[in-house]
């Protein structure tokens, strides 16, 4: 069948559409293929950190000052009084909260007006085909990709709340080892500078997360309180509660060809997964897109004669972002190992490492500009 697209994009979630826009401002044919609507209401929140929201920002998708709440503080406890507090050194905030169905929205409906972009019930023939059907992605399957998967033996467990304490603008983040194992609680604010509301991301052994998902409200707003030292007063649950598995995965190769010789590539959570207790998830997908669309704005120069599925980008893209995550992994699996370890001595020795490096200025001050434009805890 002959081609009618460029590029073709299996997956319409917030990775797939900013694609989809990064790629029509290069008068390329993009088709985009959409999936059925969610069921129920989507509870999640990102961090985004600075890159992010400059790059959702181009796009005229950056939601307001109630959905996309500027950090002011970090706070992280350990489990035996280790501590860590970064303040943001000017008012635009360390990080960003954004309301995902506010930003899935807000992406959707600029893909709507984009006339180079075609929505399709299925995907067609093109030269390059990116993946971005997420971690269970059924075309990485059929491909035969090998993605190796390491489980963590946690659940997350995500809603929405209500605190009786204004949040003031804070992401708090508990690390503790509880009787099943390690639990990390993150409460990550929303509704703008004076909100009380909260989005929770709660860590747990598989089968305390599956109790607390089935709590009663009233008995899980309790659990939180308990965990949360009362930080944010009485807290009401709000939304339903998500739970899924956590992992670390990475496909071993993130580009390729179909047997008639088009180009694919892998992106977003389709390539790679992580921990969320950096809040690092969503920030790596979109520089994904974002280095896969720099890639191929080579075209309208000096590679103005390659196909947007030449392996000369391919590779440039695959190996750029390789390279650039894979301190990121090393850094997420050895924090939540660290903290997950069961040996008193090494719990004693992470409280006090937290302890030093919160009283050390020039180490918060050297995090805090490495980290920008990357996030830390979420």
């Amino acid at each position: 069948m002959a081609q009618k697209l460029d590029v073709c994009i299996r997956g319409d979630g917030m990775v797939g559409r900013t694609l989809a826009l990064l790629l029509a401002r290069q008068k390329l044919r993009v088709g985009l293929v959409t999936s059925a609507p969610k069921p129920s209401q989507d509870v999640r929140a990102y961090s985004l950190n600075s890159a992010s929201r400059d790059l959702l920002s181009d796009l005229r998708c950056w939601p307001d000052a109630t959905h996309a709440t500027p950090v002011q503080h970090m706070r992280v406890w350990g489990d035996d009084g280790g501590f860590i507090h970064f303040e943001s050194p000017t008012p635009e905030g360390l990080t960003w909260i954004v309301d995902v169905p506010v930003l899935e929205a807000q992406l959707a409906e600029a893909v709507r007006y984009q006339a180079d972009i075609a929505l399709l019930n299925a995907p067609e023939p093109a030269a390059l085909t990116v993946v971005c059907e997420g971690r269970a992605s059924v075309t990485r399957a059929e491909l035969g990709v090998n993605f190796e998967v390491l489980p963590y033996q946690q659940h997350a467990v995500a809603a929405r709340v209500r605190c009786s304490t204004p949040h003031r603008q804070q992401a708090l983040q508990w690390f503790t080892q509880g009787a099943h194992g390690l639990e990390i609680l993150a409460l990550l604010p929303l509704g703008g500078a004076q909100g009380d509301k909260a989005s929770l991301v709660w860590s747990l052994p598989p089968e305390r997360a599956k109790d607390m998902r089935t709590l009663s409200p009233e008995a899980f707003g309790i659990a939180l309180e308990h965990a949360s030292n009362g930080v944010l007063g009485q807290i009401e649950l709000t939304s339903e509660r998500a739970m899924w598995p956590l992992q670390l995965a990475c496909a071993d190769h993130w580009t390729g060809n179909f047997a008639d010789g088009s180009a694919w590539a892998l992106a977003g959570d389709a390539a790679h997964n992580i921990h969320p207790l950096a809040g690092l998830g969503l920030n790596l997908g979109l520089a994904d897109v974002a280095e896969l669309a720099t890639v191929l704005k080579a075209r309208e120069t000096k590679d103005y004669w390659r196909s947007v599925g030449d392996r000369y980008f391919l590779r440039r893209y695959e190996r750029a972002r390789k390279a650039n995550m894979a301190p990121t992994w090393a850094a997420c699996d050895g924090l939540q190992r660290l903290f997950a370890h069961p040996n008193a001595s090494v719990q004693a020795l992470r409280n006090w490492g937290m302890k030093g490096f919160n009283s050390w200025g020039p180490a918060k001050a050297w995090a805090m500009q490495f980290a920008n434009p990357h996030t830390f805890f979420a």
